[in-house]
Order: structure tokens, then sequence, then C-alpha cells
């Protein structure tokens, strides 16, 4: 496995590698969550994987947690390692961004609702930094999260708009034992706040099982659970569309416990006559 920080170096590696490749983006901080995507890179026929990890500053906004969020890269080596990762590209700002980005992808109105209601100008930033990647490294595929939900919407109607040849293949959310959904922001929770935050896998559990109201039904345990400020709850079609007419939706939560902001979603199905509008509680 080579490690390369710099764009010289990433395309003589990139050249060296035959057959058909992926791309798995991250931020690092790696933990199972992360894994499965390269595993689902392998499953998906690549014969190399390559994982980018850059913690991008076009998607934090002034007060967000660009400084502190975690960064461990020696550790995520070896993890990556041990996965069969054939290339790491970890670049600094400076090389993704030699200069000040004037142009940036438009995510159209999917990214106004949302994580984009509550984080004005934070899909502008996955995206434009989403393509640059697709361009340095080259991919027939990369491999996306269902945890990140609203992203990987997103990203497929990016590639579908703009006619890139990468295939855009999903992992399924992995999650600890307590349910709570695998996130790098988890290590900023107390012991306390844990506990406090295994309301949101529960309330959306209890949503999926409810086909009548799920966004009540999952309210309701929000409520119950206490010192969990939630920024949104909503049913969405599955390409977070309206209205809603039966099948498949999908339910969605964002919330703070302590001042640690978390997303999760779960896929719920519902009876055929059943009609809505995005709802949200």
């Amino acid at each position: 496995m080579k490690v390369v920080t710099d764009r010289a170096t990433l395309t003589q590696a990139r050249s060296t590698l035959d057959g058909t490749i992926a791309l798995v983006p991250t931020m690092g901080a790696l933990h199972d969550g992360h894994l499965s995507l390269v595993r689902a890179a392998h499953a998906a026929g690549a014969d190399h994987v390559i994982v980018s990890i850059f913690v991008n500053p076009l998607q934090f906004a002034p007060g967000e947690d660009f400084e502190t969020y975690p960064r461990d890269i020696n550790a995520d080596v070896d993890m990556l390692a041990a996965e069969g990762v054939s290339l790491v590209f970890t670049p600094t700002p400076d090389v993704v961004y030699p200069s000040q980005p004037r142009v940036r992808i438009a995510p159209g109105p999917g990214a106004e609702i949302l994580e984009g209601a509550s984080r004005p100008g934070f899909f502008a930033g996955v995206l434009t930094v989403v393509t640059k990647l697709f361009h340095l490294t080259g991919p027939d595929i990369a491999v996306f999260g269902e945890k990140d939900y609203q992203q990987l919407v997103l990203i497929r109607q990016l590639v579908t708009d703009l006619d890139l040849p990468v295939r855009i293949v999903s992992a399924p959310t992995v999650r600890d034992v307590d349910g709570l959904a695998k996130s790098s922001r988890n290590a900023y929770l107390s012991a306390n706040e844990r506990d406090t935050a295994q309301a949101l896998s529960r309330a959306l559990s209890a949503g999926a099982a409810d086909g009548a109201d799920p966004v009540a039904a999952a309210a309701k345990v929000l409520a119950d659970a206490g010192d969990v400020d939630v920024d949104y709850l909503a049913l969405t079609g599955p390409d977070l569309d309206a209205p809603i007419a039966g099948g498949e939706a999908r339910l969605l939560v964002a919330a703070t416990v302590g001042s640690t902001r978390l997303i999760d979603n779960v896929s719920v199905s519902l009876s055929p006559e059943f009609t809505a509008p995005i709802k949200h509680a």
C-alpha cells in the first residue's frame, strides 16, 4: 500500500494501478463504518481501492469543528493496510485547493432542505471536493455510506446530471452494539451523552415499525428521552422527494446531544395507500 500526499505522486501511483478502481472518500478518524465502505468496494468488483483522507474546509461553516475534527492519520493508515487498500491519498488543503476556489458545484434544490437548511453551503463544499477527488483519482466506482443519506442522494444526482463516468455504490449504516450509528463525531460524546444519543436509533426503529405515522412514533421516543435537541425529524421519499406515495420512504433525524450534532436515518416501508408531503415533526 502506498501513501501519497501530493498531486504528482498521486498521478504516478495511480498510473500503476490496472483494472477497476474504486474510490472511498473519507475525512479520516476511521472506524468500522469506513472500513465497511472499503469492503463494499472490493465486493463491487474493484481490483484496487483508493482511500482519500481529507478534512475538507469548504464544508465547514465558521464556528463548526474544522480545527478540532478528530484526526489520526497513523492509525487510519494501519487500518487501511489491513483491508487491502492499494493507495491512500492524504493531501493538505493547499494541495486540494492550490488557490481559493472561485467556482463551486451548485447542489440544487435537494440541498436546501434537512442538512442544507441547517448548514448553508455545506453541500456545495461536499460536491465540490467530491468532484475534485473524482478528477484527481480517476475511479470507476465510488463508495458512500447510507448514514449520510442526503449526501448520497446528492452525489448520485451530481454524477447523473454532470455525466461523470463513475458508478456510485452505497453501503448500509454500521452501528455499534448499542444501536448508535458509527460516526467520527461520536468521540465527542461523554459516557452519559452516549447513553442519551441512543435515543436517535431507538426513535428511528420506532418510526420504521409504525407504517401509519412514522414521524409521530419517532418523535415520541425523542421527546421521552430528554436532553436531545432535535434539529429535524423528517419523512421523505427515497430521493428526498415529495409527495411520498406508499412503498419505500426515508426517515431522517438530526439532533444535538451535549455539544455534539448527530445525524441518522432509516428506510421505512409504507402501506400502498399512504400519501403525504415531506413531513417534519
